[in-house]
């Protein structure tokens, strides 16, 4: 048998050449079907996950049903306990007004709550509702709003539409807490007020201050007099004997710029204190 002859250059690499492009074509149609494979799957995912979903909804649709009848029921309950609680002192032509839109509460009154002067408490009442243009209904229908403790309570006790208008229910406030009136001084009480020997005008003026705010109908003569015979003896009130402030915006002014020279000697005499240390 003949020999055959080895291939040549050029055949070896035709022959090279011809298996990578079968390795080539081979690579792509694995990714091709790897894609196809991968899409399936993903098809497959998807269409079990949503018919998981829908069979969780039908079986839930039951329980959800139950749960909003349940809470309209609640509901209708709660709507009916608060109807009874409405039920109050106030007739029906008070309690059927509206309100407008646009009105709204002041916040600056403290509500009361059984203590302190009843008439004080209504005169505050009137003057800061009038300032916000509340008529007599309207005075009815806000001052629940403002009470508290066993002050809500005895409104809430009154006769089911006994009020119509707000004097009555005034009235009626202000003599069944009218023990709750104590004062703990009067305008006598001032002139025992003395500013200490050692005790800045700061001080008095803020002590003094306190006390006077607590008295009712204080008249501003009285407060600048006893405030005045309370000061020490010494500059400041020999100052006050010869300028005769006749107001106690006067006097303040006065007083504001005693208080500045004290603060002042008192921030040097500190200074003075830690230089001393220091050394």
């Amino acid at each position: 048998m003949a020999d055959v002859p080895p291939p040549s250059l050029s055949e070896l690499m035709r022959m090279v050449a011809e298996l990578q492009q079968a390795n080539q074509r081979a690579a792509d149609e694995n990714q091709i079907m790897a894609a196809q494979i991968a899409e399936l799957n993903h098809a497959r995912i998807e269409h079990n996950d949503a018919r998981q979903a829908e069979d969780e909804e039908h079986q839930s649709q039951p329980t959800h049903v139950l749960e909003t009848a349940r809470n309209e029921e609640q509901q209708l309950e709660d709507e009916k306990e608060e109807s009874e609680d409405a039920v109050g002192p106030f007739t029906e032509e008070v309690m059927n007004f509206e309100l407008l839109k646009r009105f709204t509460l002041p916040l600056t009154l403290t509500p009361y709550d059984g203590f302190g002067d009843p008439r004080k408490f209504i005169k505050k009442f009137r003057s800061i509702m009038i300032v916000n243009g509340a008529s007599d209904t309207i005075l009815c229908r806000c001052f629940p709003n403002y009470l508290d403790g066993p002050a809500l309570d005895w409104l809430c006790a009154l006769p089911a539409g006994s009020i119509s208008r707000f004097h009555q229910l005034a009235k009626l406030f202000e003599e069944h807490f009218a023990g709750s009136a104590i004062y703990l001084h009067d305008s006598d009480y001032l002139n025992t007020i003395k500013q200490g020997p050692n005790e800045s005008l700061k001080d008095y003026m803020t002590r003094f201050t306190k006390i006077a705010i607590s008295i009712p109908d204080l008249h501003p003569e009285v407060h600048l007099h006893a405030i005045k015979s309370g000061l020490r003896p010494g500059k400041f009130q020999e100052t006050i004997a010869v300028a005769k402030p006749k107001t106690l915006a006067e006097f303040r002014e006065k007083a504001k710029g005693q208080i500045d020279i004290e603060e002042l000697r008192q921030a040097r005499k500190s200074d003075k204190s830690h230089f001393s240390e220091r050394t």
